[in-house]
């Protein structure tokens, strides 16, 4: 080899040895917290694949189908309010509450579990339809309904049952006018009664505040009728439900007694004679 390039590697060897190169390295911790948002991402992603796998908690998966149901049922209610009262099937169903991402698991759920027992959908040969307490067509089923709730003493009916059996009910309640009493409960529910006009008449004032001034919320039915007895009033016992008395059964005694016959013609005791054992014989 040539001299002259040995002499050369001698001195870069010397240069190099006497200008140490220190090569950088990186922090532990922050190679850490760059791998960590890759970690977060991973598994943010793991999660959206389970859940586009269907393989999700059952809380999600629950609250999911439960959340469609309750969009279903007040679907089915605002279209029956606003007259549209012809049944649907279910795919015409979600695909006007534009619930189309459902899948077939909880599709078959609404048809065999869901909707067939919820106590608001009435189901007709695969087809579904609103079922509202009172299933009222018009004004006068309304009228008929309130009527027939006085004569048997029921009492008036929920303005709510009304709004939601009653398709256009704000109209029909308006058009009906004073044929409707409303009374405004302490819950601030509003309750329709029947006006029956033929039972109107007009009651003394005096009657009136001397009717007003009996207090009777911290009494019961034993304390007024108490009440009544006292100021000679008795007619509300013969009018009212009659009170059972419990009926006591009589004990058996213990052993036979001895059973004592009614004896006859005692006058004649000297007279008559005994053939019980037979003919007696003649002395």
């Amino acid at each position: 080899m040539d001299p002259a390039l040995l002499r050369e590697r001698e001195l870069f060897k010397k240069r190099a040895l006497s200008t140490p190169a220190v090569e950088k390295r990186q922090a532990p911790s922050d190679s850490h917290k760059r791998k960590k948002p890759k970690l977060d991402k991973e598994s943010s992603s793991g999660s959206k694949q389970e859940s586009s796998n269907g393989n999700i908690n059952i809380k999600t998966s629950s609250g999911y189908k439960f959340g469609c149901l309750a969009k279903i049922v007040n679907y089915m209610k605002t279209r029956h309010q606003n007259g549209d009262t012809h049944f649907l099937t279910l795919d015409e169903i979600l695909d006007e509450t534009k619930l189309l991402d459902i899948s077939m698991k909880q599709k078959q759920w609404l048809m065999t579990e869901a909707l067939v027992s919820n106590p608001k959908i009435e189901v007709r040969d695969a087809t579904y339809g609103f079922k509202p307490k009172y299933n009222l067509k018009d004004k006068k089923a309304l009228l008929r309904l309130l009527d027939k709730h006085d004569q048997l003493g029921l009492g008036g009916v929920l303005l709510d049952d009304v709004e939601e059996g009653l398709p256009n009910s704000a109209k029909a309640i308006k058009a009906l006018g004073d044929q409707i009493i409303f009374v405004t409960r302490p819950d601030k529910k509003k309750i329709l009664f029947y006006n029956d006009k033929h039972c109107q008449f007009v009651v003394d004032e005096e009657f009136q505040k001397l009717w007003r001034s009996v207090p009777i919320d911290s009494m019961d039915e034993e304390k007024i009728e108490e009440y009544l007895k006292r100021q000679g009033i008795s007619s509300m016992q013969e009018t009212g439900p009659k009170k059972v008395l419990p009926v006591h059964k009589r004990k058996k005694q213990g052993g036979q007694r001895k059973r004592h016959f009614k004896t006859h013609n005692n006058h004649l005791a000297g007279v008559l004679e005994d053939y019980s054992e037979g003919v007696p014989v003649k002395k």
